[in-house]
């Protein structure tokens, strides 16, 4: 048996839709040296048998079903499970390429010092899937780096962490709404080595179903002036991620048809194929961006 070199962690919770097609990719790409644990919220949309049947069958090797707190707890269960020298969090309804994460996963086996891995980033929406954005840290973490700030905001959809380095970051904290912001903040103020990849390895996915697009705004706000006095971060004009931003914006704005069920979404075929339209649209761009140009690492 091949030692775990990277544990692909997941937390979901009724978005059967979403994961059949993330997981999907996930164990098309899966290699020997690598597992897939999931952590199901009690989910009542079928998703809960769907990933049964995939444990029973060897295709994840851990899984448990059962109601958590918050998102944060449910990742956090997701971290103490994983066996893996490096965790990398997949995210049910965004978009991955395994290829950049395999470089970023093989920078981090050659550089033990390096603790977190992070890359530029592009985000898009179900609803105008043909516009994708292309987000960037670079300079954030220059400055960073210089010593100029004490702390710079960054995604955890396209981070890798070493599981050792648990041990100095800490794990989410499970009273923020925005985990991935104030996590990103205390990783740099506790200044973990970190390691930029200036390709993609990721595509955030912005819905009505999103779960930052049903969050309370203004209780993210009081949150955010929390956390950046805490950490003690001025803003750069970028306090909560562009594709938050659009994910909240898309939950506000769109005409969603509420009266629908999530029963009836996730039974709906036509639902279905149009997402799996769109989100080969995704995986595509995001394979051919990677492959497009020559990408390195920049460390800290």
């Amino acid at each position: 048996m091949h030692p775990i070199s990277l544990s692909y962690i997941v937390a979901t919770r009724n978005r059967l839709d979403f994961l059949k097609i993330t997981l999907g990719r996930l164990l098309f790409n899966l290699q020997p040296d690598e597992e897939i644990v999931v952590i199901d919220g009690a989910s009542t949309d079928g998703s809960k048998e769907y990933l049964q049947e995939l444990y029973e069958q060897g295709e994840i090797h851990q899984y448990i079903s059962e109601p958590d707190r918050n998102q944060a707890h449910a990742w956090n269960k997701a971290m103490l499970m994983a066996r893996g020298t490096l965790i990398k969090k997949i995210i049910d309804d965004d978009v991955f390429c395994y290829n950049a994460i395999r470089k970023c996963k093989e920078y981090m086996l050659q550089n033990p010092q390096v603790d977190v891995v992070i890359s530029n980033d592009l985000s898009s929406t179900v609803t105008d899937h043909k516009k994708i954005n292309k987000t960037s840290r670079l300079s954030q973490f220059e400055n960073w780096k210089q010593g100029l700030v004490p702390s710079f905001t960054f995604g955890d959809v396209h981070m890798l962490i070493r599981k050792s380095s648990l041990a100095l970051i800490g794990f989410y904290n499970t009273s923020y709404v925005m985990m991935d912001w104030e996590y990103s903040l205390r990783i740099s103020y506790l200044k973990a080595n970190i390691a930029y990849y200036t390709g993609y390895n990721a595509l955030s996915v912005g819905h009505p179903q999103s779960v930052s697009a049903l969050r309370d705004v203004a209780f993210i706000d009081k949150q955010t002036k929390r956390a950046k006095t805490f950490y003690e971060y001025k803003g750069d004009k970028a306090e909560i991620k562009n594709w938050s931003k659009l994910k909240i914006f898309v939950g506000k704005t769109i005409n969603y048809d509420k009266s629908r069920s999530d029963a009836d979404t996730n039974n709906d075929e036509n639902v279905q194929v149009e997402l799996n339209v769109m989100y080969d649209h995704f995986y595509d761009y995001l394979s051919k961006l990677n492959d497009s140009g020559k990408f390195t690492f920049l460390s800290s």
